[in-house]
């Protein structure tokens, strides 16, 4: 066996785009949707969310992802922010890091109406899909707020500059 000093994932050729994105740092969440017949999630940094009758979150996801579909197939989604002891979840779940399994076994999840929730994840919201537009090479996902629970003392998980840390 032979230990690689060079991260097994790292572009050879980053975009620039990226690493300024990545500068600006945000909370990390995770995005679950599913039934009976499947589920999917995946790790975003990318959304905002816009107060309002009703109120929404806007997301930017990768189209190509297992979530994209499952999102619009279901209607539905839990949005979970996410916190330090979930690092390694938030890796799975963004496929940089291996699953055994698969990424829900990374963690303990809860059926809802919306899709699984990730137990643990006291700061979190059930939403509906509202519309989805292409923006450059991602998916403008508007869904609305349909639950919204706020943890006692959530430290969010952030990322930023491909490093997490405690968003103290």
């Amino acid at each position: 066996m032979t230990i690689h000093s060079e991260h097994p994932f790292l572009d050879p050729e980053p975009d620039p785009v990226r690493r300024w994105r990545g500068r600006l740092g945000g909370a990390v969440t995770l995005w679950t949707a599913g039934d009976e017949t499947g589920r999917a999630g995946l790790t975003v940094t990318s959304l905002m969310v816009a107060n309002g009758e009703p109120p929404r979150v806007l997301g930017l996801l990768d189209p190509d992802s297992d979530l994209a579909d499952t999102l619009v197939r279901t209607g539905r989604a839990v949005v979970q922010l996410l916190g330090w002891e979930h690092r390694g979840l938030a890796d799975a779940f963004a496929g940089t890091a291996p699953a055994p399994g698969g990424p829900f076994r990374t963690g303990e999840f809860e059926s809802t109406p919306w899709g699984p929730r990730l137990l643990g994840a006291d700061t979190w919201a059930g939403v509906a899909l509202e519309s989805t537009a292409e923006v450059g090479w991602s998916s403008l996902v508007t869904c609305t707020l349909e639950r919204v629970e706020v943890g006692e003392a959530d430290v969010p998980l952030v990322h930023r500059r491909g490093r997490y840390s405690r968003g103290e």
